[in-house]
């Protein structure tokens, strides 16, 4: 059985990998930019640093700064507004997650028109829209490398995932420099959901040869490094593993597929407006020991590329060492719990029953080694309650 690998066209991956950018456009045959990003690329003067690129080449770009953590399709709609009122011919996506996700969208949106809500899976969007050029400034979404996008509706507060090779940018400019800028609490949350991405890769049910190298590969770089970038965010190597893992983990699940982690968070985050990386970091220790009776080998890969395990030790020690290591490193980067974040508890009770039903629909926790029944999922969700030294048992 084959399975269809998709990357960007091109890849700039060191640092001032940035530089390249005048070259990657005119490689491409475009000439006028769009950069889409947030106000804090602005103010960090990341944006102007990308103009003042181009302008040395001769080329004059536009900013659009409008973009929002967690984007909408509210939040994307003056973007849209924008490229459709104009003749750009390429966008430049600069941030995080957020502006990359927003970026996707707005490129299909502006071609095709409609809502997001027309693009949710299952739909295949394989149409192109405008070419994205990515350059993230986190490690963590892997958004530079994927097929799919993230926009929340918010007349029903669901994260609609979106996903096909329409959402692939053209290039991904991987410099890693944009991130020794980042704040630890940022640096943690995105380090974990790049870990939650090789980790899901390497289980889901759609793994493959090609998807489990970069997995495993992700996983050696992230584990050495994710506390070293936390506790001291101007240690070079440690940020430029932390990217180049990001990066292979995001091109290991966008040619795999996430699992039941992501599906359980994006309704965390939908409702509670709790950052996507944090709510997967809040639920990755209890899912992990949820699942790994259902591939165990697989789970004990993962502690040994992680380096939380030697090759001599067995599959069941293996697994001990990482659901220890799993909650030891929240615990260590300070992830708090969902009180802890300010979620009251009766809010949540409430909207319980309507998250289990997002996060099935979203078809993430049945790429799971082990898919939960709907009272599973209920006692995973009200786990994030219980003391963080309860357990959850793992089937025999």
């Amino acid at each position: 059985m084959s399975n269809k690998i998709i990357l960007p066209r091109i890849m700039e991956v060191g640092r001032d990998a940035c530089q390249k950018l005048p070259e990657i456009l005119k490689s491409l045959g475009v000439r006028k930019p769009l950069i889409i990003t947030d106000c804090m690329m602005v103010k960090l003067g990341y944006a102007e640093k990308m103009q003042s690129i181009l302008n040395l080449e001769g080329i004059k770009s536009d900013i659009f700064s409008d973009t929002v953590p967690e984007p909408t399709e509210g939040s994307i709609k003056a973007g849209v507004n924008q490229v459709q009122g104009n003749d750009y011919d390429v966008l430049i996506a600069l941030g995080g997650g957020s502006p990359i996700d927003s970026a996707k969208a707005i490129s299909i949106l502006a071609t095709f028109g409609g809502s997001i809500y027309d693009y949710k899976f299952p739909r295949q969007v394989d149409e192109n829209g405008l070419p994205i050029i990515a350059v993230p400034t986190t490690a963590g979404t892997g958004s530079e490398v994927t097929r799919f996008t993230i926009i929340t509706d918010e007349t029903n507060n669901e994260k609609l995932l979106c996903m096909g090779m329409g959402f692939m940018p053209i290039a991904a400019i991987v410099d890693y420099s944009f991130t020794i800028s980042v704040p630890s609490r940022t640096t943690a949350d995105t380090g974990i959901d790049a870990m939650t991405h090789a980790i899901e890769a390497y289980v889901s049910q759609k793994n493959n040869a090609y998807s489990d190298q970069q997995a495993l590969a992700a996983l050696r770089l992230i584990g050495p490094n994710i506390q070293r970038a936390y506790h001291d965010g101007n240690d070079e190597s440690a940020r430029e593993a932390m990217m180049l893992g990001s990066t292979l983990a995001g091109i290991a699940f966008s040619n795999s597929s996430v699992a039941l982690v992501h599906g359980m968070s994006r309704p965390i985050g939908a409702f509670f407006h709790v950052p996507h990386g944090l709510s997967n970091a809040m639920l990755l220790p209890a899912i992990t020991e949820f699942s790994i009776a259902s591939t165990p080998r697989r789970y004990a890969d993962c502690a040994r590329a992680l380096g939380v395990s030697s090759y001599s030790d067995t599959d069941t020690q293996a697994n001990k060492n990482l659901i220890s290591y799993l909650r030891d490193l929240n615990k260590e980067l300070l992830v708090p719990t969902l009180a802890e974040f300010g979620v009251q508890q009766g809010d949540f009770d409430a909207l319980v029953d309507t998250m289990c039903e997002q996060a099935f629909t979203s078809g993430s926790p049945s790429n799971n080694p082990r898919i939960p029944s709907l009272e599973e999922m209920l006692d995973l969700y009200k786990s994030l309650w219980v003391n963080e030294s309860a357990t959850i048992t793992s089937a025999n």
